[in-house]
């Protein structure tokens, strides 16, 4: 069988350098163009992954016309994507798009309606799907160890979106006009650690609490005065369960993947008959039952093939005609998305307000 051809288009998120070298390690897969407006943009992965100048484009539809690929990677700007994902849906691919859904829950159902009308695949790739401590995580909610989910608590963050570039390598700290000159602190580009960050959080706790629904969502939002948008946001989601609690923050005082910062980013989830701690680079998940309350540790699951990364997943589901599910599902990002767009009403009018979207 021959290697699925893969394309990235749109390097305003630093990701597009991870999504890369999966597809340039993956034995099934074959990097055959990359495509960006800003030719310096894509010096780094046409070296990293021997790209030679006939597969690297400055226009997006010449890159897919040219090598018509099986699977566009995107990584635009989050309030792009919609945009983004009609002009490559046209061509007739699938396509990963990289965190978060959209800018908004109408972008989204736009982007799913138009690869839809191709009968293409369309997934949302969260990194974090992909670590074994969410992998472990699923396993033990899915084995009833905590009963059912009626509480989720995300914590999501980091140093911040410019202090590092692909594959982590850190930059150093920027200034307030550094930030002022990203699309990542840019109102009208979807910037802002809640859209960047609360979809972590709603969508795999979507996939955690088994699909379910909050009823409403208030929110609160907070950063330096001088930026259009936020570094700090808390969201309280109302469930027929309880309440959940999602919050982002882009300035934790370490990186979580260097050191974890206080208080930590990860997951806790209660249930009905324990609660579980799902930290993220832990090496074990904290569990607490009725039957062992004092609690106990569970080693991390190695992940396994075909769920190690996005591309190979993409590149399973595509040879074999599986479905997307989980997280990277349009039908569970979408509830995470109906949440984050109902936080950012409630911290823009300063009021509880009812989920919105059907």
């Amino acid at each position: 069988m021959s290697r699925c051809k893969i394309v990235g288009i749109n390097f305003d998120h630093f990701h597009m350098g991870d999504l890369l070298r999966y597809a340039f390690e993956c034995p099934d897969a074959e990097i055959v163009g990359i495509s960006d407006e800003q030719p310096e943009r894509m010096r780094d992965a046409a070296r990293n992954f021997n790209l030679g100048p006939e597969r690297v484009f400055t226009n997006a539809d010449e890159c897919l016309e040219k090598t018509r690929p099986d699977l566009a990677i995107l990584c635009p700007s989050a309030a792009t994507h919609g945009v983004w994902t009609e002009r490559v849906a046209a061509h007739g691919v699938h396509i990963l798009v990289e965190k978060p859904f959209a800018g908004s829950l109408a972008e989204a159902d736009a982007m799913a309606a138009a690869v839809a009308r191709t009968g293409k695949l369309l997934a949302i790739n969260w990194p974090l799907r992909w670590m074994p401590v969410s992998i472990t995580a699923k396993r033990l909610l899915d084995e009833g160890v905590i009963g059912e989910v009626l509480n989720v608590y995300h914590h999501g963050g980091n140093r911040g979106p410019l202090y590092h570039g692909a594959d982590k390598v850190v930059r150093g700290a920027p200034t307030t006009a550094d930030k002022a000159a990203s699309w990542f602190y840019q109102r009208r580009e979807g910037g802002g650690s809640l859209l960047d960050y609360a979809g972590y959080g709603t969508t795999l706790g979507t996939w955690y609490n088994g699909g379910k629904k909050p009823i409403e969502v208030t929110c609160l939002m907070a950063g330096d005065p001088a930026l259009e948008v936020d570094e700090h946001s808390i969201t309280v989601a109302r469930y027929s369960t309880g309440l959940s609690k999602f919050e982002t923050r882009w300035g934790t005082f370490t990186d979580p993947w260097v050191l974890q910062p206080q208080p930590k980013t990860g997951f806790v989830l209660c249930g009905t008959e324990g609660t579980l701690s799902a930290w993220d680079y832990a090496d074990a998940i904290r569990v607490q039952t009725h039957a062992h309350p004092e609690g106990f540790e569970v080693p991390m699951d190695l992940p396994a093939a075909p769920f190690r990364n996005p591309v190979e997943y993409m590149v399973h589901c595509i040879r074999t005609g599986e479905p997307i599910t989980g997280p990277l599902s349009v039908e569970t990002s979408r509830i995470g998305q109906q949440i984050v767009d109902t936080a950012i009403l409630s911290a823009r009018e300063r009021r509880v307000v009812g989920l919105l979207g059907s």
